[in-house]
């Protein structure tokens, strides 16, 4: 008699014989114990299949490993979040009605909601680190970069590299290893930065120190395409939300999908009254400020500023949403000289210096000025959630609003003129800010405390 496997959501791996009952086995038992004659009294359990309308639907869908992008790996981001997908504790948006069709694949983001009780849920992001576009042209990249037809093993390649046998021999992840990467946080390494990003690596299954050697090489070539691709997941495990930091929760990832706590559009603010827009704007100047100056001595800085870089929690905090133009430099241990690390030192570029899809190097770090986040903010995207109608005569705010945000935008301004004209701007936003239940993230503390 053929068996076959039918897979659902509610019973994964159940067996049922082809054409024939659940239970074919019940009868006999039944017949078995009607026949014995004993003194024992035996209780029969009958368990009775759950009806049609309470049963969960069944899946008209199939998770491709294209479309997770499993297929690629380890030429990929994890798969430390998969368990959950696959058990539907993960659900794109469209999952919460009756159909439970996957989404396009062409789309690079997705919302959906995320459970870890099955009856509460919490907004997420489901992302690929690039548009499957550039994903395609990247993998194209890698196979022309050793000669090989388009539709080549890419890790066989990546494998193959100078770059990732030197990966493969270290027990640690030292500033050469990274030299000629296009991601912002490697712009300027140091041993102590790098380190952080080994002992926060949470895509290995022991977390906590700064030596690979619980690392296989298989993990190896995972952190090593992220950095090369995108160091947003990377950024959002080194500096975590719950530590205080202003990025989302990063959840975890299934092949070239990763995971994150979702938010509201910072442009959703625009139509709103002044007071929620002056607590946004205060909050974007004071996280440019603490992210530049705090008590790890990392100095984060913005590369580029734009409005979909940043949203909303559910409490009203503001928070850096896309952490993929973030740069740091050590202030504890400084970084190299710009001369072993700028672009005209070919020596450190490889396949993986241009995977992101773009070969442009970031300015050297002596370059980055201390106001640079400042004047980003001010440039790009405070003047529209403060002065929404592009009127800087506006009524409802102090003309000083206006001056301070034209100083503050001004890169020909030193960094003493751009940092006072921020700080006005924040000590004018401050006072505009109402105490009150609608803002969670301060609520009732602004009661009892001045600095909110």
């Amino acid at each position: 008699m053929a068996v076959t496997w039918r897979l659902g959501p509610s019973t994964p791996g159940r067996r049922v014989a082809s054409g024939a009952s659940p239970w074919p086995g019940l009868w006999a038992v039944g017949w078995l114990l009607s026949s014995l004659v004993s003194p024992i009294t035996v209780a029969v359990a009958v368990v009775t299949p759950p009806s049609p309308s309470s049963a969960r639907q069944e899946k008209a869908y199939g998770f491709g490993r294209s479309f997770l992008g499993l297929d690629k790996c380890n030429a990929c981001v994890g798969t430390s979040i998969c368990k959950k997908l696959f058990k539907e504790d993960i659900r794109f948006d469209r999952w919460l009605t009756s159909r439970l069709e996957l989404p396009k694949a062409s789309r690079q983001c997705y919302l959906g909601n995320l459970t870890d009780d099955s009856e509460t849920w919490r907004p997420v992001v489901l992302s690929r680190l690039l548009t499957p576009e550039r994903h395609q042209v990247s993998d194209q990249s890698i196979c022309s970069s050793a000669g090989r037809p388009p539709k080549c093993s890419i890790e066989a390649v990546l494998r193959a590299t100078p770059r990732f046998q030197s990966w493969a021999r270290s027990h640690l992840l030292f500033p050469s290893m990274v030299q000629g990467l296009s991601a912002p946080l490697l712009r300027c390494p140091s041993q102590r930065l790098l380190d952080r990003v080994v002992r926060r690596y949470a895509e290995v299954l022991d977390v906590g120190s700064t030596q690979m050697k619980h690392f296989s090489d298989r993990d190896k070539l995972r952190l090593l395409y992220t950095l090369a691709v995108n160091q947003h997941t990377l950024l959002l495990q080194m500096f975590p939300g719950t530590e205080g930091w202003p990025f989302p929760r990063y959840h975890g990832s299934c092949g070239r999908l990763v995971v994150w706590a979702g938010s509201r559009p910072l442009s959703s603010l625009y139509a709103a009254p002044l007071e929620q827009r002056a607590d946004a704007a205060f909050q974007l100047l004071h996280i440019a400020q603490a992210l530049g100056s705090n008590s790890l001595r990392f100095r984060l800085y913005y590369t580029r500023a734009t409005e979909d870089m940043f949203g909303l929690a559910e409490d009203g905090r503001v928070m850096v949403m896309d952490a993929s133009g973030i740069g740091v430099i050590d202030l504890q241990e400084g970084f190299l000289p710009d001369a072993l690390t700028s672009p005209a030192n070919q020596s450190t570029r490889d396949v993986f210096s241009c995977l992101s899809g773009s070969c442009d190097r970031p300015p050297p770090c002596s370059t980055v000025r201390h106001s640079q986040s400042f004047s980003l903010l001010c440039r790009n995207v405070l003047p529209r959630l403060l002065l929404p109608a592009g009127d800087l005569r506006s009524p409802h705010l102090p003309s000083q609003v206006a001056r301070d945000l034209d100083t503050c935008a001004d890169a020909t301004r030193t960094d003493v003129a751009v940092t006072r004209a921020a700080n006005s701007l924040m000590d004018i936003l401050r006072s505009m800010r109402p105490c009150s239940p609608h803002y969670p993230y301060r609520y009732p503390e602004c009661i009892y405390n001045d600095r909110f």
